[in-house]
């Protein structure tokens, strides 16, 4: 028997990866000491990640110094320090890229979030961050708005790996597997190895919770209250439910076969929100084979610490999820509405987190010279 919680959950096929990145953990050893105690396998960047690790401690002085003698702009110097901590990070995780195939020791960048609507915009960045950072087991995340479809199938058919981000629609996780196998395609139209291209959808759970949480309060009935905390369990439980469905087609397999990797779903926001729930809730309740829970440190050590990993927790609960939703449309609540407004307000979130990290850059880089 496996000693530890994380153990259990990577031996039932959850890879683990942190959702935070900062050059402090990666000089100081505590990043890669995160792979053989807390069996993490992968980083997840976002703006916000950044801009908390630029506003921070003096690890980034240096280069800031040198960025400022240069004469670099703020735009440009961004891209320098993210792209430095992401190879960085990339070689940390070298190891566990070998050991398996590719399929984890991933490290996620993401696109300027400004660029969410522009998809000649975001496929021309992912190009640039795919070959600045240079390393195999980078991954570019898009965002899964509808122009971010279009880059998705754009960038994986230029043979880079895509962490597809800001899920929160079964609809929209619908159109970026299709986005996905059309990337494949032209990938493989173009001669390029698929077994080299690897992706992952990132479905965000706490969020779905807390937006829905704050309408069934308002309706304040026995049956709305009910039903808090439970829209962003069943919201990805039926995502994985559509992952499994459209990678047995006969499209799927005919990629598969030809060496191409199944897209995974991607647990993001696991965090939880509402102090009330568990502080393990959206790991032990999403623990499923071929899935990826991308959790910040609080939730990876709660989960290290008291987590309960009881084997399969999704694929025997669809009819449950399914019913969740239709209970939760029956009190009027819009799962359309809900997820736009999420998907709207995520991209708004990472822009206002952008913005705040250029000017913690610009002020560093005004301070150097």
């Amino acid at each position: 028997m496996t000693s530890t919680p994380t153990a259990q959950l990577s031996e039932l096929g959850v890879s683990i990866w942190l959702d935070d990145l900062s050059r402090d953990r990666i000089s100081s050893g505590a990043l890669a000491a995160l792979i053989e105690s807390r069996n993490v396998v992968g980083v997840t960047t976002n703006p916000t990640i950044f801009a908390a690790a630029l506003a921070t401690g003096t690890t980034y002085d240096e280069q800031v110094s040198e960025l400022a003698r240069a004469e670099a702009s703020v735009t440009d110097a961004v891209f320098a320090i993210t792209t430095s901590d992401v190879a960085a990070a990339s070689d940390i995780f070298a190891g566990v890229y070998e050991s398996t195939n590719g399929r984890d020791g991933r490290v996620s960048i993401e696109v300027e979030p400004g660029l969410a609507h522009d998809a000649a915009g975001t496929i021309a960045e992912a190009r640039a961050l795919w070959s600045t950072v240079d390393r195999p087991n980078a991954m570019i995340k898009i965002p899964a708005t509808r122009e971010g479809l279009e880059a998705i199938t754009e960038t994986i058919g230029a043979g880079i790996s895509v962490n597809v981000t800001l899920i929160f629609s079964l609809e929209r996780y619908r159109e970026v597997i299709e986005a996905y196998l059309a990337g494949l395609e032209k990938a493989h139209a173009a001669g390029i190895d698929l077994s080299t291209i690897h992706s992952v959808a990132s479905f965000f759970v706490s969020r779905v919770d807390t937006e829905i949480d704050k309408r069934l309060v308002d309706l304040g009935t026995p049956e709305a209250l009910a039903l808090k905390s439970k829209a962003g369990v069943a919201n990805a439980r039926l995502a994985y439910e559509l992952f499994e469905s459209s990678f047995a087609t006969d499209r799927a397999a005919t990629l598969l076969s030809a060496g191409g990797n199944a897209q995974r779903p991607l647990w993001a926001s696991t965090g939880v929100k509402d102090p009330s729930l568990p502080d393990t809730l959206y790991v032990t309740e999403l623990a499923v084979a071929n899935t990826v829970n991308t959790m910040p440190e609080k939730t990876l050590e709660a989960t290290f610490d008291h987590g309960v990993i009881a084997g399969d927790q999704v694929t025997a609960h669809y009819d449950d999820a399914r019913a969740v939703l239709s209970s939760l449309a029956e009190l009027g609540i819009s799962y359309d509405e809900v997820t736009a407004l999420l998907e709207k307000e995520g991209v708004e979130k990472f822009v206002v987190s952008w913005n705040e990290l250029l000017d913690t850059v610009a002020a560093a880089l005004e301070a150097a010279r």
